[in-house]
């Protein structure tokens, strides 16, 4: 259901819309890793190490698809809070248009193409004929993750953060239910797992569009849905690219810290691979709580209200400021248990190196909760270059920083930790000021 944040109780606004956001992405780690799974045990290593290649691929491509959507979504939340529903059906239909014949384009590219990609990424000649087949049907049916993204980011535009949680989870299920029956019973390995991604996703977006059909009459368009305005499409691809980039950023700079670590050893990788797992599970409410306010921005800003904007910002700093404690707190008395869940007693190198960082980390945590908000706020606003200028910033500083510190200077595992503050003063560093000048921009023109 349709929340309007303009008016009520804040704090309440904010975390209700925060919790099936955090749900929804532990649920999404979480099968993820039985998708896996399931290929590995049921069909064996090379066929899991086939998904894994064929995986930044798809990564990159969906990664691009949401952050078109999301840029969509700020638009959206910014008509809506303005009661401007003429242009928000507008800027609905275009964006679902466009959004359609864009997939469909990039479904046909990346199908002719798969091969030369996974070529590129020097894919192993015994693996590859799975993995282009695997991504090929992926592909086939990128236009059901275009369907789902979008309706899932206007359902959020509009304050509703429940309903696509509940279909990512019917999607989740779905999935293994295919893996199981495709990849086990039928014995279709890689291509059954890539079958039941597909498969999953389609039944979701029926299910989607029969729950809208019902539920929500603001997106039931009939024949508006034709409707299509150019100038609508250029300013949603302009807020859509730059949120797409940030987003893909984000992914190339973990990519290039990982090949500083890849270098060091197998235990470097192993402790490194665990506390990014780690890191996930502890940042991603961050994140989470960062779209909230961005939803809320977006929504009192097209209302123009500036002063329940500055509220609801400081509302966000203190529910990170809560949050971020507690885990700082969990990891930082609990890194050896933790780390003791990812590798066996007999492991101890790993375990002393993923606890020595994690202890470190646990004590920077508000650190990456300040950038979030920060972009957030900056989100709503619609202010998008600047988020993504400081990504940029964050994920280079990181990655020099650990660089120099690790592969130059021989520095331990917990250099990490100090790459990541690097990109987080780095960040900051840019966001402070902006943020500064932006709120008297917004206080003058109020």
């Amino acid at each position: 259901m349709a929340t309007d944040m303009t008016k009520g109780s804040i704090i309440p606004q904010i975390t209700r819309f925060t919790i099936p956001l955090v749900l929804g992405n532990l649920f999404q780690l979480t099968y993820n890793a039985a998708d896996s799974v399931i290929v590995g045990k049921f069909v064996g290593d090379d066929a899991l190490a086939a998904v894994g290649t064929a995986g930044p691929i798809m990564n990159m491509v969906i990664l691009f698809i949401t952050g078109m959507c999301m840029g969509a979504g700020i638009l959206m939340s910014t008509h809506y809070g303005a009661k401007d529903y003429g242009l928000l059906e507008r800027q609905i239909s275009t964006s679902m248009l466009g959004g359609l014949g864009f997939s469909a384009v990039i479904s046909v590219l990346l199908i002719v193409f798969a091969h030369p990609l996974l070529e590129l990424l020097q894919v192993p000649e015994n693996i590859i004929g799975d993995a282009k087949g695997y991504l090929r049907i992926i592909f086939l049916g990128l236009i059901f993750t275009f369907i789902y993204n979008f309706f899932s980011n206007t359902l959020r535009a509009l304050g509703d953060s429940k309903v696509p949680l509940y279909f990512l989870m019917i999607s989740a299920l779905l999935n293994v239910i295919g893996d199981l029956f495709f990849v086990v019973v039928l014995g279709w390995g890689v291509l059954g797992s890539a079958a039941a991604t597909v498969l999953s996703e389609m039944l979701c977006c029926l299910f989607c569009l029969i729950y809208i059909r019902k539920k929500v009459p603001l997106l039931c368009l009939g024949k508006k849905w034709k409707v299509f305005d150019g100038s609508i499409l250029w300013k949603t691809f302009n807020y859509g690219i730059t949120s797409a980039l940030q987003q893909m950023c984000v992914q190339l700079g973990k990519i290039c810290v990982q090949t500083v670590v890849n270098v060091q050893g197998v235990a470097f990788i192993a402790a490194f691979t665990a506390i990014n797992r780690v890191d996930d599970f502890a940042m991603t409410p961050q994140q989470n709580i960062a779209h909230a306010t961005t939803t809320f921005m977006a929504q009192n800003r097209g209302a123009g209200n500036i002063r329940r904007m500055k509220q609801g910002f400081l509302s966000s700093v203190l529910i990170q400021l809560v949050y971020t404690s507690v885990v700082a707190v969990l990891v930082f008395f609990g890194a050896r248990p933790i780390m003791q869940l990812f590798v066996g007693d007999g492991s101890e190198q790993v375990i002393q190196l993923g606890v020595s960082y994690l202890r470190l980390i646990a004590l920077m945590y508000l650190m990456p909760a300040a950038t979030n908000t920060i972009q957030g706020f900056f989100r709503g606003l619609g202010d998008l270059k600047v988020t993504l200028i400081s990504t940029i910033l964050n994920m280079s500083a990181r990655f020099f920083s650990a660089w120099l510190m690790i592969h130059i200077l021989h520095g331990g595992f917990d250099r990490l930790a100090w790459a990541n503050f690097f990109g987080w003063v780095a960040m900051l560093a840019l966001q402070i000021p902006l943020i500064i000048m932006r709120w008297r921009k917004e206080q003058q023109t109020s």
